[in-house]
């Protein structure tokens, strides 16, 4: 099983990213599909998550209003469109997949599956 993030750089302040996360060796149903992301310094935060059954998506306070996240099922791809970025989004984005429903997770490796993540850099 790979989760391989990509879409990640340098954007000013206000401006938007989309990143993207490809899954191989694994089929999303049943799985709650997560973004989270570390900053330099700082512990793991959850920012968002899409029940890969119902397309239910849910997010972060964060981020909320921001952030959009997207499953194409086709394509075995999750998106996170990123608008309004602010510098305290800076951070490495992660995708990672689980059957529990968390909004709070202290590692990575405590999802069944995650991806390495993609950087992420807000500044002018």
């Amino acid at each position: 099983v790979q989760l391989v993030e990509s879409g990640g750089g340098l954007v000013q302040p206000g401006g938007s990213l989309r990143l993207s996360c490809a899954a191989s060796g694994f089929i999303f149903s049943n799985y709650y599909i997560t973004w989270v992301r570390q900053a330099p310094g700082k512990g793991l935060e959850w920012v968002s998550l899409i029940n890969s059954n119902t397309g239910t998506t849910v997010y972060g306070d964060s981020v909320q209003g921001r952030f959009t996240t997207s499953l194409d099922y086709a394509r075995k791809t999750l998106y996170l469109q990123m608008n309004n970025l602010i510098p305290e989004d800076t951070a490495v984005y992660h995708c990672a997949a689980d059957q529990r429903y968390r909004q709070r997770w202290d590692d990575l490796t405590d999802f069944t599956y995650w991806g390495r993540g993609t950087q992420v850099t807000v500044s002018s």
